[in-house]
C-alpha cells in the first residue's frame, strides 16, 4: 500500500507591502490581498468573488484557512527558505515563498 503524498504549487508573488491578485488553483479562481503592517504580514482571501478568510496573519510554515469549511479548496502557507521567520514583505516570491496545497487532509 502506497502512501499519498502532497503536491505544492508555488503560487508567484512580488516583494511589495500591498498587493492583490488572481490565481486559478484547483479549478477555483482566487483572489488573494496581502498587506504589510507593523505588526506582520496579513491576508485576505476570496473564492469564487465570496471572501473565505479577512485579515489573517501570515506565519512560516502555517497554514491560512486550516479548515474546509471556508469554502476554499485546499490551503496556503508561506515558507521562509532560509530559515523559520514570519514572511515580510520585503522577502516576497524570493526568500518567502506562498505554497497551495489542493484538498484536506482526512
Amino acid at each position: 500500500m502506497s502512501t499519498p503524498t502532497t503536491t505544492f504549487v508555488q503560487v508567484p508573488i512580488s516583494a511589495v507591502p500591498a498587493q492583490m491578485f488572481k490565481i486559478t488553483l484547483a479549478e477555483q479562481t482566487l483572489q488573494i490581498a496581502l498587506r504589510q503592517r507593523a505588526t506582520g504580514l496579513y491576508a485576505d482571501i476570496w473564492c469564487a468573488g465570496t471572501r473565505a478568510l479577512s485579515g489573517v496573519l501570515c506565519q512560516d510554515r502555517t497554514w491560512l484557512a486550516r479548515n474546509a469549511a471556508t469554502g476554499l479548496p485546499g490551503d496556503l502557507a508561506f515558507m521562509d527558505t532560509q530559515g523559520t521567520q514570519d514572511p515580510q514583505s520585503t522577502g516576497l516570491g524570493t526568500r518567502y515563498v506562498l505554497l497551495w496545497r489542493t484538498g484536506w487532509p482526512a
